[in-house]
């Protein structure tokens, strides 16, 4: 991957129209936000385009409206809550694209802020129109793509858009990229990385990848329940995915071939049913009315070690299912874990995956790691060393 154009910190932006593409597609609940951290994250960026006396345009998406008008999923509950965070009016346009969108981003003064309506809306936007990105390029004079998350995807407002207007990459989506080929190309040894998710599938290019970089690989969460199965021991009636058995074998042997410890839990935390009390229990005393739902003692120390063996660490999944209070005690504990490692500066710390994310909200460590990505797809994908369309329409030729 080639080094990202950077916008000239000096250059006078004044009175020069911002399209700043970020990412609001925030978790809604009866029409209010829910969770508000995509929002406070891109605050400091705005802050400094209005700083600068720019008139910075947001261009984002909610949802998936298919390219349909849908009133749930409008962006204008997110302008107020804008407006708060910044301490500054934030105006909104009905229309993210066209002849009214343009005028609205005449008429704002510098130093303002305007949000068009969910790009989404759009058919076009997710089928990349040449003719749709022309025009979104006229709302504004110089682009900047702070949406990472969106990166993965080949959208008009991401990738075709930067073909007809001096674009840029924003700090926040070269912090993040930054951070990944650091974990991947550059990182302190020993590297470890603690991965869970519910299929085993949806890693394996991951897997792949790391195992050639990482000294060790934890496996937590439902994707654990393959392995120990695979290792014949009775799961009950957890959660695991069916018919994978060539690609548990595949990541043993690269782990074997690459010299990459594959670590798994050796005991559990089980229940009948998530209303009944959890058990303590090992392996192989695991029965078919049996559901695993969190790692045990023995387990979470183990992890305990590896941590503190580490020089950095990738976290990306929960050990349990840890919206249960009594089946959190696994994530609580890594992610107290990897906190007070970080903070003693002798850990580096990267965390990504919205479930990981959340986890390690809920138990006050948001600033205890060196980097939290709030991104999904794009963080996985950069991971397993994929290129990504809004990633490399930025690289410098």
């Amino acid at each position: 991957m080639g080094r990202l154009k950077a916008l000239d910190k000096n250059l006078n932006l004044t009175n020069k129209r911002i399209i700043l593409r970020v990412d609001l597609n925030v978790p809604m609940l009866e029409g209010k936000v829910s969770d508000k951290s995509r929002i406070k994250k891109v605050i400091p960026v705005i802050k400094e385009f209005i700083r600068k006396k720019a008139k910075v345009i947001l261009i984002s998406h909610l949802g998936r409206p298919k390219g349909k008008i849908d009133e749930k999923l409008s962006l204008k509950p997110i302008a107020s809550i804008l407006e708060n965070l910044l301490n500054s009016k934030v105006y909104f346009s009905n229309e993210s694209c066209g002849s009214a969108a343009i005028e609205k981003s005449n008429e704002i003064k510098s130093g303002e802020v305007l949000l068009l309506e969910n790009i989404r809306f759009n058919k076009e936007e997710e089928t990349n129109e040449i003719n749709f990105a022309k025009e979104l390029a006229k709302v504004g004079d110089i682009y900047v793509n702070e949406a990472f998350s969106c990166s993965h995807r080949a959208h008009a407002s991401v990738c075709e858009i930067t073909k007809y207007i001096d674009s840029y990459a924003g700090k926040l989506l070269s912090e993040e990229v930054n951070v990944i080929n650091m974990l991947t190309n550059n990182a302190k040894k020993p590297v470890s990385c603690i991965i869970g998710g519910s299929k085993i599938s949806t890693k394996i290019g991951i897997l792949s990848n790391l195992v050639k970089k990482m000294q060790t690989i934890v496996i937590v969460g439902a994707m654990a329940n393959n392995f120990i199965k695979h290792k014949g021991h009775n799961i009950g009636k957890s959660l695991f995915e069916k018919n994978q058995e060539g690609l548990l074998k595949d990541i043993i042997k690269k782990c074997d071939t690459n010299n990459c410890k594959l670590i798994i839990p050796e005991d559990v935390i089980v229940a009948k049913s998530f209303e009944s009390e959890p058990k303590l229990k090992s392996l192989n005393k695991i029965d078919k009315t049996d559901i695993i739902l969190d790692i045990g003692k023995i387990s979470v120390n183990k992890i305990y070690n590896i941590i503190d063996e580490s020089k950095t660490i990738l976290w990306n999944g929960p050990a349990g299912y840890f919206e249960i209070e009594k089946f959190s005690t696994g994530s609580n504990r890594i992610a107290k874990k990897i906190t007070e490692n970080t903070k003693n500066k002798s850990l580096t710390s990267i965390a990504g995956g919205g479930d990981t994310v959340a986890a390690i909200n809920k138990f006050g460590c948001s600033d205890g790691f060196t980097y939290i990505s709030t991104a999904g797809g794009a963080f996985l994908e950069l991971l397993e060393g994929k290129i990504l369309p809004g990633i490399k329409v930025l690289e410098l030729k």
